[in-house]
């Protein structure tokens, strides 16, 4: 098993979602939605609709990575945070999520992105000759939300979870968690009583 940051999931009932400190006053007034983020399209769309494109006959319809939004079930103890964000709790309906080996995915997200630049012209055969098979496998590792609470894939070493939320969330089953600053986060109480302290000991950052 992988040592973990934070309480299960059978625990809290709750998965982690991580958004930008820009990006969360209108999510925690709006909720979420698979395309509410100026990154989608630009970013992601033809990653996500890239492995949509090869899933087997056997994953249900309604799974559909590129209308999906994206959470974790729980992070490695060495998990490198990107400075300026919030890691949220969010509630879900399970029945509407499907679980993921994103190590898997991470082989396709360079040579797609990098494939139209100069001197990259080789991801667009690497991805012709490893493509397909790569999103193939990346669907077959996969499985529905309960079928991991079984079996627990994303405890095990060399797969790391991505949860595929296939349906809003709403502002009341959001929960702000921590604030990461580029030194440390911390959770919502610690940053209220830093707020009022003025505790300005740089060296401490």
């Amino acid at each position: 098993m992988i040592p973990i940051i934070f309480k299960d999931y059978t625990e809290t009932k709750r998965i982690y979602h991580v958004v930008t400190l820009t990006d969360l006053k209108k999510t925690m007034d709006n909720g979420i939605r698979f395309d509410d983020k100026n990154t989608y399209k630009n970013k992601y769309f033809d990653f996500h609709s890239f492995i949509d494109k090869n899933k087997p006959a056997n994953i249900p319809d309604w799974v559909i990575r590129s209308k999906a939004i994206f959470g974790s079930l729980n992070f490695k103890s060495r998990h490198l945070w990107h400075s300026h964000s919030a890691i949220l709790g969010i509630k879900i309906d399970e029945s509407r999520c499907w679980v993921c080996n994103e190590n898997i995915a991470n082989f396709l997200y360079e040579p797609l992105i990098l494939k139209n630049i100069k001197d990259f012209e080789d991801a667009s055969g690497f991805i012709k000759r490893n493509g397909k098979r790569i999103a193939q496998d990346y669907w077959t590792s996969s499985c529905s939300f309960s079928q991991n609470l079984t079996e627990r894939r994303d405890k095990k070493r060399g797969y790391d979870a991505e949860l595929l939320v296939l349906h809003d969330i709403p502002p009341e089953d959001i929960e702000i968690l921590y604030i990461v600053s580029d030194h440390k986060y911390m959770e919502v109480k610690a940053w209220r009583d830093f707020f009022k302290k003025n505790d300005l000991i740089y060296s401490n950052c």
